[in-house]
């Protein structure tokens, strides 16, 4: 029986998480603080522990389909572009959104990221642009929104927005 890649790779989440939580363990503690500096990493840790071992419990349970037995080698770099082509996509919006954020900043590059994500990987027509739109103001604002005012975060306000005030 071989071994499927997501078993692999749930295995080096779970070694990556266990890792990180015991890294975690020896974060400063600061005086001036309402609540211990470890919360967060160990919540986020928490949430990829509970998702990697439901990506291994599923890897072990369920027999790969044949599309995933195919080798890469054997494809052609047209056929690889199009296999990954959401991957890329992605990877293309977050580099834009990291080398744009000094410039739009948190709030204004975060929904752009998030409307063309929706926009480029899902359907296309007038009234689902209308749905993404939405969705990117509502998700990124409301973010924006808790770590602002409920948490105190300052997130980059980039050019646009600092020049208005």
């Amino acid at each position: 029986m071989a071994v499927s890649r997501d078993t692999i790779v749930a295995i080096l989440l779970l070694a990556f998480t266990a890792l990180m939580w015991n890294a975690s363990t020896e974060i400063e503690v600061t005086p001036y603080a309402t609540m211990a500096s470890s919360v967060w990493p160990q919540i986020i840790l928490i949430g990829l522990g509970i998702f990697s071992g439901l990506l291994l419990a599923q890897s072990v349970t369920t027999k790969p389909s044949p599309e995933a037995e195919v080798e890469p080698e054997r494809l052609g770099s047209m056929a690889l572009l199009a296999r990954y082509r959401n991957a890329l996509i992605i990877y293309a919006l977050f580099f834009l959104f990291l080398i744009t954020l000094p410039y739009l900043g948190m709030l204004i590059g975060a929904t752009a990221f998030v409307f063309l994500a929706l926009t480029l990987l899902g359907r296309l027509n007038a009234r689902m642009v209308g749905v993404h739109a939405l969705i990117a103001l509502g998700s990124v604002g409301s973010m924006w929104a808790i770590f602002t005012y409920a948490l105190h975060v300052i997130l980059p306000q980039g050019e646009i927005l600092s020049n208005m005030y």
